[in-house]
């Protein structure tokens, strides 16, 4: 079974970028540009792993990861942070929130699909 990969990035050439690399590997994408529409999205369609930007506009997506790690139904997605945070100490509070992984950006291709693939089940 194809497995759905939300890619929340505010960025329109990253989250395009993201979205072709996976769907290129024959992941089903959901790109979600609006941190606020996170949530909402991911409890509708429970994907099998959740791609979070960090630096999102009016919304932290550290936030938005410890509240995903608060529900019942969004616990268990794995939470990949890419991020161009990558000051000391940036990647153990991210972790912290429920990451499962962390990337800083700029984001190689390999490096990125080695992530996403030592994340998802089966």
């Amino acid at each position: 079974m194809t497995k759905r990969i939300m890619v929340v990035e505010d960025n329109d050439l990253n989250r395009k970028l993201f979205c072709d690399v996976l769907k290129a590997q024959g992941y089903e994408v959901d790109p979600i540009a609006d941190g606020n529409d996170v949530l909402a999205t991911a409890r509708e369609i429970c994907p099998d792993l959740i791609i979070m930007d960090i630096q999102l506009p009016g919304i932290s997506g550290v936030d938005l990861i410890a509240a995903a790690k608060d529900e019942t139904a969004l616990k268990e997605i794995p939470v990949l942070a890419v991020t161009a945070f990558a000051a000391k100490g940036d990647e153990e509070r991210i972790r912290e929130a429920g990451a499962s992984g962390y990337l800083s950006k700029p984001v190689s291709i390999i490096p990125f699909m080695n992530a996403v693939k030592a994340l998802l089940p089966g």
